[in-house]
């Protein structure tokens, strides 16, 4: 058994950002691939605010996918995963946290949950007026701004290797392009240029393997589809079945 054990399923931008950082680390993990959305009540005792991801570290419960990356980077420094220097430091974690919270308001609450998961989890309809003010508004304005700070070729720090940075803020278009969302290369250049390169990136292929072998599959099938796939499951799940609403943000 794997010592690290991630709860949290594939398609959310929140477990892949710390999924990909066990894999840059070449850590050994298993996962419990579970939507927030059907945890059951132990589940709860280990996050109760309902949320992927949570690590677990020998006994050691950790919630939120940025404490647990900064864990992560604390215990297993090398290769790192924030700059060294101090002002490229602070850069860094302010772009994870821009994505996390503002690429994930508009990439995934008023775009992919309302495209997905209202759809297919919860068998909802979609609330079009939200979609259509992300489209047409939000997340224009999110890649105006996206486009003035992210590199025309390359990552953002340029030391050779993905930052933490890097690695949230394309996670969230990942996602998104599960509900056919495309960044636009003609108004956006340097950002879709940005988001194909690290999404090319080894560590981010395999896991895109996984995430693809589950998408558009019904929460109960996707287990199955993963063993299948070659994934690293945990023995055990907190699965409840049921799905019911919470506060998925990790």
């Amino acid at each position: 058994m794997a010592r690290l054990k991630v709860i949290g399923n594939y398609v959310s931008p929140y477990v892949r950002k710390v999924l990909a950082c066990l894999e840059l680390k070449q850590l050994e993990y298993e996962i419990d691939p579970i939507a927030p959305f059907v945890g059951n009540d132990a589940f709860t005792r280990l996050s109760p605010l309902r949320r992927v991801p949570v690590l677990i570290d020998d006994g050691v419960v950790i919630n939120d996918s940025s404490v647990i990356c900064q864990y992560l980077e604390d215990k297993y420094p090398s290769p790192t995963l924030y700059p060294r220097d101090i002002a490229d430091r602070a850069r860094a974690r302010w772009l994870e946290e821009y994505a996390d919270t503002q690429l994930a308001d508009v990439l995934i609450w008023r775009l992919f949950y309302q495209r997905g998961a209202r759809r297919h989890i919860f068998h909802e309809p979609t609330d079009e007026a939200v979609v259509q003010r992300a489209l047409e508004t939000d997340i224009p304005a999110t890649l105006d701004y996206l486009e003035t700070q992210l590199p025309a070729d390359g990552f953002l720090f340029g030391f050779g290797a993905l930052s933490i940075a890097d690695i949230a803020i394309a996670s969230y278009f990942r996602t998104a392009s599960f509900v056919r969302y495309q960044i636009d290369p003609a108004r956006w250049p340097a950002t879709a240029a940005f988001v194909a390169h690290v999404l090319a990136e080894p560590a981010l292929v395999k896991l895109a393997r996984y995430e693809d072998a589950i998408l558009r599959l019904p929460l109960a099938e996707q287990r199955a589809a993963l063993l299948a796939a070659g994934a690293p499951l945990s023995s055990d799940t907190l699965d409840g079945g049921t799905p019911r609403h919470g506060l998925p943000r990790g």
